[in-house]
């Protein structure tokens, strides 16, 4: 039976779920999630697509991912095969490291955005990894918790759904759950 058909247009904007084959581990230490971040960040070069929100985990990752001139599968592509070959190489691993395709769910409403979000920053707390969503240093809560942008994580779109204090009023969004 053929895959369904994603949907996209330029501008679209998806939650991304990719898991670990028999929801094994994906990353191991810290080096590994920064090889994943610096591998996010090289994709955005050559396939350009702005990162609203992620989240590394033991065994997953959850994107905000919205795209602008190409499908989020040749991202999400490129993204899972230079961390794949990354991850085979240095745990000398043979066979797949992700449990089949990505998950992706198109995000159309302005509401849905930010309870992506959301979902997204609590991952860690829901799994009793920490208490609070900033104590987790692979997520992007901590760029919103400062209101900073850099190269891989754009904040603004979120955030501007909320009115001054921006970023107090997202924490209180987040953090009510």
């Amino acid at each position: 039976m053929p895959r369904k058909h994603r949907i996209w247009y330029p501008g679209a904007t998806y939650h991304i779920m990719c898991r670990g084959n028999h929801r094994h581990d994906i990353f191991r230490d810290d080096e590994d999630r920064i090889f994943y971040l610096t591998t996010l960040r090289q994709a955005q070069k050559h396939y350009p697509y702005t990162l609203h929100s992620y989240c590394l985990m033991t065994n997953h990752v959850h994107l905000q991912l919205e795209t602008h001139q190409l499908e989020v599968g040749q991202v999400m592509k490129r993204i899972n095969m230079v961390y794949a070959i990354y991850f085979n190489r240095k745990y000398h691993f043979v066979g797949h490291l992700f449990q089949g395709r990505y998950c992706s769910e198109l995000i159309e409403r302005d509401d849905y955005q930010l309870e992506i979000s959301k979902y997204i920053h609590l991952n860690p707390v829901r799994a009793n990894m920490v208490e609070r969503p900033l104590d987790y240093p692979w997520s992007s809560y901590g760029f919103y918790m400062e209101e900073r942008e850099d190269a891989l994580v754009k904040i603004g779109k979120i955030l501007d759904y909320f009115a001054p204090p921006r970023v107090e009023r997202y924490r209180k969004y987040v953090e009510s759950r």
